[in-house]
């Protein structure tokens, strides 16, 4: 008979699967991945739900916690074993290195995810092991990202509800009652940065060639879009300036400003390409 753990955590896998990356219940509205992992004994996948804190670039980092248990959790063991693991976060699927952190490197990170949520504290409170922080490494791979989408614009439809979701995240973490702007937040925000640069990077570079070469009636929308990408670009480049500033309105009104601009150009965006790609 299956473990009353395993049936809780296939539940929220199908739920994940199922809405992209969207669950309720414990992990309603946190930053949650499927972390897959190869048996330390048996050599087989085994899926887990994990929250996750954004670190920047090529990496997200995970936390061994376990609920403050005296024992790691299976997953961490695997990854030990076998540190090539797979990560989903609703959107994309990739492979990924993980690297256990260490000394200072790890304390720092670890430092960063207390200041955001009490609730590490209070595992590693419960526990004389010390919690495990794991940076998973994105490892390059050639070709487009795998996209857990079945046609381009339910992927573009994908990725723009993923900045959605992340900028709403980041709006309430701002609204959290704490009066300063966090180390974990700032980083935060300057991953979601990256990411809408390399989002509009590729819409610029790849997408749009391709849709005006088979959609020339499209040209002035096309030209609109590159146009509030650079838009966009400054707004971004303002809020990375404000980060640095220790007043936490600036930021939350840099973020507000970013928000609404980026829903407007989003939402025109989708009305525009969705029928030159066929809908969602």
């Amino acid at each position: 008979m299956p473990h009353p753990v395993q049936n809780f955590n296939q539940r929220i896998i199908d739920e994940f699967r199922a809405n992209h990356g969207q669950v309720g219940g414990p992990f309603e509205g946190g930053r949650l991945i499927l972390l897959t992992t190869t048996g330390a004994r048996t050599g087989a996948p085994h899926t887990t739900p994990v929250g996750y804190l954004p670190d920047g670039g090529d990496r997200i980092l995970v936390i061994a916690s376990a609920g403050g248990s005296p024992r790691h959790p299976d997953w961490y063991r695997n990854l030990l074993a076998h540190p090539h693991v797979t990560v989903e976060n609703g959107v994309f699927t990739y492979e990924a290195k993980a690297v256990v952190l260490a000394g200072e490197e790890r304390d720092r990170a670890f430092a960063r995810a207390v200041e955001s949520d009490r609730g590490w504290a209070g595992y590693q409170e419960k526990t004389d092991r010390v919690l495990p922080v794991i940076a998973l490494h994105e490892i390059a791979r050639p070709g487009p990202p795998n996209i857990n989408a079945s046609s381009p614009a339910e992927a573009i439809r994908l990725v723009h509800d993923a900045f959605r979701r992340e900028l709403a995240l980041i709006r309430r973490e701002m609204e959290s009652g704490t009066t300063t702007l966090g180390a974990q937040l700032r980083v935060n925000c300057l991953t979601f940065c990256q990411g809408l640069h390399n989002h509009h990077t590729g819409e610029d570079t790849v997408m749009f060639p391709f849709l005006a070469d088979r959609h020339p009636e499209a040209a002035p929308a096309l030209d609109r879009l590159r146009a509030e990408h650079e838009h966009i670009a400054t707004l971004v480049a303002e809020l990375r300036k404000t980060l640095a500033d220790p007043d936490l309105d600036t930021v939350r009104g840099e973020v507000d400003r970013l928000t609404s601009e980026l829903e407007a150009h989003l939402t025109y965006e989708e009305a525009q390409l969705f029928p030159l790609l066929g809908g969602v």
